[in-house]
């Protein structure tokens, strides 16, 4: 100091001291520059939360607003104080419901943004490799709408907020069979192009169908990219049956309809959740009248799911979204977060870098005991294969409306 050559007491005019200066500068601007970064990914207050979005692909009519229902949760969650005083920090990685995506994204979530549990993917393509990446990552994954018959089951860490199509659609022909509705003889029409539409085209629809006594008469299939259904109706009024279960995200099952009345098939469709879409009667009009489905959310049911509703609505007009309403998968994407936030809260969940393999472990063991969750789409526990067992509502399109007329509690 004193005006003394050397060390930090040189004047800072000369060549030397400048150069020490910019060094000094340089470091602290790399110090705050981590520091920055580590605070972006896994801040000591913050505990990371992994998204799985499929905000394209097959099923997107479906899937992309679940974001807002994660959204809607974690902003919940953290405006009541979060989880023991941290806050939930949400992680998202866009799939674009494709498979090689999804494990891609289970990668980069678990290894490098350190997060503790991971929402989605949506579909069962994705969900097949994605759960197998998560069991290597030692990291919960939890889709809201995969629903291919066991596909968790095999996976230590794999959970699925769906229950399978096989249990869902037979509470639909339940319903057939206790209103005495016409189920002598059925039809089938799938795609074969997409993982679930084609299972259950070849499996879960007529299996389900043969177990409730109805014949299956015929079988044709399609591509998701099909625009004429013509060939594929014609063979189904070739041989008149009572029922047509489809296998195909919502907008193939449009077309189908519409081609099915052009041509005077008067049959009533059925499907699985694959087709659940709440705006669906308004797309399809009058030619979708008796379409039979399972849901596992209806917004009626109680207040609680129609303010939910609501406020959904609200958000998904603000973001200039085509469907509004909610869908069971939204809601299955909004009572995801509540059970991550549960298991963080009930195992004491800190966060901390040190402990994320423990803590990650501890979430999925806390799920495995989860019995009668308050969630939003009614009491949930997981069984023993990772699906969701909940109640199931049974919805017949009527007059550009869905109408429930049939529940089911959760077996």
């Amino acid at each position: 100091m004193n005006g003394r050559r050397g060390g930090f007491g040189r004047k800072p005019g000369g060549a030397k001291g400048n150069e020490m200066l910019k060094r000094l500068i340089t470091a602290a601007a790399a110090a705050a520059l981590m520091s920055g970064l580590a605070a972006g990914t896994s801040r000591a207050d913050d505990l990371p939360l992994g998204y799985l979005a499929a905000k394209t692909g097959p099923f997107v009519s479906l899937s992309r607003t679940n974001s807002i229902a994660v959204e809607m949760a974690v902003d919940e969650i953290n405006a009541k104080g979060g989880i023991k005083g941290k806050k939930l920090k949400l992680v998202t990685f866009d799939t674009a419901g494709k498979p090689e995506q999804a494990v891609v994204g289970v990668r980069k979530l678990a290894e490098d943004d350190k997060v503790l549990a991971i929402v989605g993917p949506f579909s069962s393509g994705e969900a097949r490799v994605a759960f197998a990446a998560g069991d290597r990552a030692g990291i919960a994954t939890m889709s809201m709408a995969s629903s291919a018959p066991k596909l968790a089951e095999p996976f230590k860490f794999a959970f699925r907020n769906t229950s399978d199509e096989g249990y869902m659609f037979s509470k639909v022909m339940a319903t057939i069979v206790k209103k005495n509705l016409p189920h002598k003889t059925a039809a089938v029409a799938y795609a074969t192009d997409d993982t679930i539409s084609k299972v259950m085209g070849t499996a879960v629809l007529p299996g389900v169908m043969k177990k409730a006594g109805v014949e299956v008469v015929k079988e044709v299939d399609f591509k998701l990219a099909a625009f004429d259904f013509s060939p594929q109706v014609s063979q189904i009024k070739a041989t008149p049956v009572d029922l047509v279960g489809v296998g195909s995200p919502p907008d193939q099952a449009i077309k189908l309809a519409q081609e099915m009345r052009r041509q005077g098939v008067a049959a009533r469709l059925v499907a699985g959740s694959t087709v659940a879409d709440p705006d669906l009667p308004a797309k399809v009009g009058k030619d979708g009248d008796g379409f039979m489905i399972p849901t596992t959310f209806f917004e009626g049911i109680t207040p609680a799911a129609k303010k939910w509703a609501e406020e959904f609505s609200k958000r998904a007009k603000a973001a200039g979204l085509e469907r509004t309403n909610a869908s069971q998968f939204d809601a299955a994407s909004y009572d995801i977060v509540l059970f991550y936030a549960w298991a963080m809260e009930q195992t004491g969940i800190t966060g901390d870098a040190g402990k994320l393999a423990d803590e990650r472990a501890a979430i999925r063991d806390k799920l495995r005991t989860m019995k009668n969750f308050p969630a939003l789409e009614g009491p949930i526990s997981f069984g023993s294969n990772g699906d969701a067992l909940k109640p199931v509502y049974i919805l017949e399109m009527k007059d550009g409306k869905w109408t429930l007329v049939d529940s089911h509690p959760a077996g």
